[in-house]
């Protein structure tokens, strides 16, 4: 298993007020798989992610990812374990506007002591099909293009799982089923597990299974 959480538990907000986010979700998913979270808006989907990707810790439950324990690390060694083995995509797209298109994709690899990072950078780049942008600044690109510059940024590092928390949802009609395509066609590459959250049922479509969550539970599972 790519993933196995059991009764995994989050809670946040203060003791007084506590606000129960996942209350005791188990999932499993098979290497080399691709599944779809969907769910209504507060359904914890997001923050199952977070937890999944080593973003928040949760408070209660087995975790392992990429075969490492989860639960047992603090935070410092989350941000370890994700280097080479977990890519995130988001809505929003985090560029740095400061930085242009190859330097998003290539610093991260840089930091995490990955060889050549500006090559594997310009060659991740070049297969989202933006190999005459690497020069461009965010502000210089379209959203679809941005978001292009994410999901490279995301694999360059050739992760085992990745997570993208709909990706769509700040593109328009056409220029989202061309990120669907993308990804799935990057993930394939990569023979990599993909867990993506979306509200696009077309998008859902493309996956191997389905998983719905509401109110913090997992509801159903096709």
């Amino acid at each position: 298993m790519a993933i196995a959480a059991h009764n995994v538990t989050l809670t946040l907000g203060s003791d007084k007020a506590p606000v129960e986010i996942l209350r005791g979700v188990d999932l499993e998913v098979e290497a080399g798989t691709s599944v779809a979270l969907l769910g209504p808006s507060g359904s914890g989907k997001s923050s199952l992610m977070a937890v999944l990707a080593g973003l928040e810790r949760a408070n209660g439950g087995s975790i392992h990812v990429a075969g490492l324990d989860f639960a047992a690390m603090d935070e410092d060694d989350l941000a370890r374990a994700r280097r080479g083995r977990i890519g995130i995509v988001l809505q929003a797209f985090h560029l740095l506007p400061t930085m242009t298109a190859l330097e998003n994709v290539a610093v991260p690899l840089e930091l995490a002591g990955i060889a050549d990072p500006f090559g594997r950078a310009a060659a991740e780049l070049e297969a989202v099909g933006l190999g005459h942008r690497l020069t461009h600044y965010p502000a210089q690109l379209s959203g679809g293009e941005q978001q292009r510059v994410a999901i490279a940024r995301a694999m360059a590092s050739s992760p085992a799982i990745i997570f993208a928390d709909e990706p769509t949802g700040n593109l328009d009609t056409a220029t989202g089923h061309a990120i669907i395509e993308l990804i799935f066609a990057r993930r394939a590459a990569l023979d990599a597990t993909l867990l993506i959250i979306t509200h696009d049922p077309e998008l859902a479509e493309h996956c191997d299974r389905v998983v719905v969550m509401h109110d913090g539970r997992i509801e159903k599972r096709a």
